[in-house]
């Protein structure tokens, strides 16, 4: 039996700072899955597939895969056959535990998969702050152009850190060398790409099913100065009996603080991302033009947002949209 309770926050980041350089955020996904591998359990996450640009649902066993599943993806994952594989692995190791980690809508699946099959008091379940999920064919058909003019894509990320954490730089190596990812990230956040459920989405709350949601702790400088560290910040939110009992597990690795839903606010905790009215017109063209076409109609950044950039880079002590470009502030809150 999991029981609900009142939402509990805290901000939190690894205390290892290497670690936390190498993630997204501050470290959770890489604190709540090494409690569970260091003891022989189990751990679900999507893992990006280099051979056809998908990402796609996996048991993880070992650090090493586990290393394949860190850091954001900006596409749609496959749950696939995971849930099934999932349960069948519990029946194989009925001494191990197991952590779920995917979006709202992936994670409350497994939710009530877990219940109907009688394994909700052997799982923990997290999801992840979601801005929305474009269409897995628009990743790959953008990957394969990139193949197509420079070479095989030999590694992805969406948010390396090396100009610190609120501001992250997106890229592929290709051939060895850096190709920036502008482009898409702009037009996944210009709000045309995301599937049509993603504007609806019914986990775009602070109160959730789950045991944890985990994702950045954006604005925490202004909400928590004297905790701020500029290389990451993660937010946790536990919603269960269960929830406490994987914080407990992991907070010897974290520096943290107890926080509150007013002190973590963001648009993608209060609503689902809004579409854009240039929603069909996008997608439009994608029909009839191609990948290439909407990339330099949608992926460029207007003169307004530039001055809008340079503007809030003045007004916020230094930070700047510089690499991702996003819409404005409140969007890069939401992400």
């Amino acid at each position: 039996m999991v029981d609900l309770i009142d939402t509990i926050v805290y901000a939190g980041r690894l205390k290892d700072k290497s670690a936390l350089m190498s993630s997204s955020s501050g470290g959770a996904f890489t604190a709540l899955s090494d409690a569970f591998l260091k003891s022989g359990d189990a751990v679900v996450a999507a893992v990006y597939n280099y051979e056809n640009h998908t990402v796609e649902f996996q048991m993880i066993l070992d650090e090493k895969q586990r290393e394949r599943a860190k850091g954001s993806k900006y596409m749609q994952s496959k749950p696939g056959d995971i849930y099934q594989e999932a349960y069948h692995w519990l029946m194989d190791n009925p001494k191990k535990e197991l952590l779920f980690v995917g979006m709202g809508c992936q994670s409350d699946g497994f939710r009530k998969f877990s219940e109907i099959k009688g394994i909700r008091d052997r799982v923990y379940i997290v999801d992840i702050i979601c801005h929305g999920s474009p269409s897995p064919k628009l990743w790959r058909e953008y990957a394969e152009s990139i193949q197509k003019k420079d070479g095989r894509i030999t590694y992805l990320t969406f948010k390396d850190k090396r100009n610190g954490w609120k501001s992250p730089t997106a890229y592929v190596k290709v051939n060895g060398s850096e190709r920036p990812l502008k482009d898409y990230v702009r037009v996944f956040y210009n709000q045309c790409a995301l599937r049509p459920s993603c504007y609806e989405c019914p986990y775009a709350t602070t109160e959730r099913k789950t045991d944890m949601t985990i994702g950045d702790f954006w604005h925490i400088e202004e909400t928590i100065p004297d905790f701020y560290d500029p290389n990451g910040n993660s937010l946790f939110l536990i919603h269960t009996d269960r929830g406490e009992e994987l914080f407990e597990k992991v907070r010897d690795n974290l520096d943290y603080r107890l926080s509150n839903t007013t002190q973590c606010w963001q648009a993608n905790l209060e609503a689902p991302t809004k579409k854009s009215e240039r929603r069909e017109e996008f997608w439009n063209d994608y029909q009839r033009k191609g990948i290439d076409f909407v990339m330099k109609k949608y992926g460029t950044v207007p003169m307004k947002t530039k001055v809008k950039n340079k503007l809030l880079k003045i007004l916020r002590g230094g930070y700047e949209l510089s690499n991702l470009d996003y819409v404005d502030y409140s969007e890069r809150r939401a992400a």
